[in-house]
């Protein structure tokens, strides 16, 4: 399906940002940011979006080289608004938002169950450095990183920490310490990942 008159098909870009190369994704971001952020705006009395928002930017960059057309424009923003609202979701949970609450606001946000979700993540340069940091993690936060970058936002945090038979509040602690010590790993090696997402 050719993209609607007017507009330009971001996976254009999809090569070079799966191959590494952060100017790709620079130009793809400033065409699909607006449209990511669109998706939130149902959320955003009740979740910090911008916080979800950079969350699954990160998860973007991360899954990119798994993407693969499946015939229609846009494939890689399909997958981040469907990685935003997930993780809007999930955090509507742990914020023990009433779950009447969260129905009607999937409902709003007309969840995208269409475009396939990548199975791995792979990454040739800054996720070579990546990888190498995660290898370094304890056991329980690699084990709860793993199984949300290994999901890619198909399904909510409360789903994947019962996978891994904790609770929800824990898989959470254990994300967040992950997210510390991968920071503070690949600062060791000189690198900014939000710099490397906007330079």
């Amino acid at each position: 399906m050719p993209a609607p008159t007017g507009t330009i098909d971001l996976d254009q870009h999809l090569s070079a940002i799966a191959a590494g190369d952060p100017a790709a994704f620079a130009r793809w971001l400033a065409h699909a940011e607006g449209r990511l952020r669109d998706s939130l705006r149902s959320f955003a009395s009740r979740v910090d979006t911008e916080a979800v928002l950079q969350d699954a930017l990160l998860r973007v960059w991360q899954i990119a080289p798994r993407i693969t057309s499946d015939g229609k424009p846009d494939a890689l923003v399909r997958v981040g608004v469907r990685i935003a609202r997930n993780l809007a979701i999930s955090e509507l949970r742990r914020n023990r938002v009433a779950p009447i609450d969260i129905t009607a606001l999937e409902g709003a946000a007309g969840m995208d169950t269409e475009t396939p979700m990548p199975d791995r993540v792979a990454d040739p340069r800054l996720r070579e450095r990546i990888e190498t940091c995660r290898k370094k993690l304890p056991r329980q936060p690699a084990a709860a990183l793993t199984a949300r970058l290994h999901n890619g936002g198909a399904d909510p945090d409360v789903v994947l920490a019962e996978r891994l038979r904790m609770r929800t509040n824990t898989f959470l602690q254990n994300i967040t310490r992950a997210r510390r010590l991968l920071d503070e790993c690949l600062r060791s090696y000189g690198i900014d990942v939000a710099l490397e997402l906007t330079t």
